[in-house]
């Protein structure tokens, strides 16, 4: 079963698509679909939960790799595996679906049927693209991840949903069209130097190293820009930021949790694995601008984030800001700044998730996501306002919590950072956005939590009942046992996140890369002499 785990993942949640569609043909009942669905989902975490365990890795350093030809006549091939980096992703999806399909339990009005199909296909684009080894595998899952949060925002969402739907649609696809010929560029030349034709991304990634293939500075460039505008799309890193606020803002709950919690990292994910492996030059020649980009997120994603009067969109933007601090952590080419980067990608996920699903439980509740309409509800919904202000606390980065650690090797990486001049006020700049985020997070719950009830609507709402604590609670503790105890996440990690920094500043042992700065620094030594 282990050598075809990750197949098993992927397809699982078809399976349980294909089931629900299957059943809505003979039995309507809701209740049926909602049990179906978190069946699936329930065992497909389950099953998750197996790689775990102590597999050995392949040469190629993933484990549980499968490799197999697929269409033979343009050297793709179904080519699938994990290592440190992939697997926590992996596993936060399959962690956030369970949670996801629960809290939709009262919350869907219609087409019940097709909503829960659109969530297992759409968790079953996202593991694949997690764990594709194969360029051309790898975009058809991104690209497959845009139809299902397509049809969750324009069909499921709030009033402006046409309109967030349609723009999240075009924003990421622009980008992944970008990708797509620089995927098609990258097999051409890999054919012309070696003269062989595939889309394999570990085959190319060893000609590279072994110096079979080597890009001109203007093409390495070129290619780089074209994964990383798709990349920093999805993120999104100001300026192509956007169109998340809108898709936050109207997708259904369910929708946004999936976006925050798991889709956004396709973004800074691909920035690691393709962007920091493929070009390593580039990626070091521009790491200053996506420096820059990324202390603009930070500050101005929470400077917007203080003014805003919907609750939801409040939230939206401190997505902004927060994945700014992934972006900054990974450009810092340090071990700790790229270890905290893939730490805060699991941190954002639990708690802006948690986030949402507690203004989802609110809106289910009043109709309304404004914060001028609310005021006092601690006196009447103290469950509630008690587990917001815990998320709250662990999304600002308190000590002991998630959030902390995942800040803190960020700002510890940048401060050594060699890929700016002057690294300190960098960290400097990047310190002022956990200011501001306890800013905006704190007054939105001064506003909606304490003093007096000032809405006679508020008086009779219903505290969280079990189903909602059951939903929330998961995510409450894993905020305090990350923040406690991060060492099984980052030990775990630690040995992919390496490799690739290596990669990314020339060091790694063997590599074309080192080889190439090394005979560059002997060179120099003997024209000085």
């Amino acid at each position: 079963m282990k050598e075809n785990l990750l197949t098993i993942l992927i397809l699982l949640p078809v399976v349980g698509a294909i089931a629900l569609l299957g059943h809505h043909l003979f039995w309507k009942r809701e209740s049926h679909l909602k049990w179906i669905s978190l069946g699936f989902v329930s065992l497909e975490f389950l099953v998750s939960l197996l790689l775990l365990s102590d597999a050995k890795p392949s040469a190629n350093g993933f484990y549980f790799e499968k490799n197999l030809r697929w269409i033979e006549a343009i050297g793709a091939n179904y080519h699938i595996g994990v290592d440190g980096l992939s697997l926590w992703l992996v596993l936060l999806t399959t962690f956030i679906m369970p949670i996801t399909i629960v809290s939709t339990w009262h919350a869907i009005e219609k087409r019940h049927a097709a909503f829960y199909v659109f969530l297992l296909l759409l968790e079953s684009a996202m593991i694949g693209t997690f764990v594709s080894l194969d360029l051309l595998l790898f975009y058809l899952f991104f690209e497959a991840s845009l139809v299902p949060m397509f049809f969750l925002i324009g069909v499921w969402g709030s009033d402006n949903r046409i309109y967030s739907a349609v723009k999240f649609f075009i924003y990421t696809a622009l980008g992944s069209l970008l990708m797509l010929a620089a995927i098609l560029a990258l097999y051409f030349i890999h054919a012309d130097a070696t003269g062989i034709r595939t889309f394999d991304y570990v085959t190319i990634l060893n000609s590279m190293r072994l110096g079979n293939l080597v890009l001109t500075a203007q093409t390495g460039a070129l290619l780089f820009w074209a994964f990383a505008i798709a990349f920093s799309i999805k993120v999104p890193l100001f300026p192509v930021h956007t169109w998340l606020p809108d898709a936050h803002t109207d997708a259904p709950t369910a929708g946004s949790v999936i976006l925050a919690a798991i889709l956004l990292k396709m973004g800074t994910y691909g920035l690691m694995r393709f962007n920091f492996m493929l070009f390593p030059e580039a990626s070091r020649e521009y790491a200053y601008v996506f420096i820059i980009l990324a202390l603009i997120g930070i500050t101005y994603g929470a400077l917007v984030a203080m003014v805003q009067p919907d609750m939801k969109r409040l939230v939206a933007y401190s997505s902004v800001a927060h994945m700014g601090f992934v972006v900054l952590g990974m450009f810092s080419f340090t071990e700790q700044g790229m270890q905290g980067a893939l730490y805060q990608m699991l941190n954002h996920g639990v708690s802006t998730g948690a986030l949402f699903l507690l203004v989802g439980f609110i809106y289910e509740r009043r109709h309304t996501r404004l914060i001028s309409e609310f005021g006092g509800l601690a006196n009447v919904m103290p469950v509630y306002a008690t587990i917001f202000v815990i998320t709250a606390m662990s999304s600002i980065g308190l000590p002991f919590l998630n959030g902390f650690v995942g800040e803190f090797l960020i700002m510890l990486g940048m401060w050594q950072s060699a890929a700016v001049a002057h690294p300190w006020i960098t960290t400097m700049i990047a310190g002022t956005g956990v200011i501001f985020a306890a800013v905006y997070l704190l007054w939105m719950i001064q506003r909606v939590f304490f003093g007096k009830v000032t809405n006679p609507e508020n008086e009779k709402l219903l505290d969280l009942n079990w189903r909602e604590v059951g939903l929330i609670a998961p995510l409450v503790f894993l905020m305090v046992f990350m923040g406690v105890y991060p060492s099984p996440f980052l030990n775990r990690s630690k040995e992919a996140v390496v490799s690739i920094q290596q990669r990314v500043i020339g060091g790694e042992k063997g590599g074309a890369i080192a080889d190439f700065i090394k005979s560059e620094e002997v060179i120099s030594q003997l024209e000085n002499r």
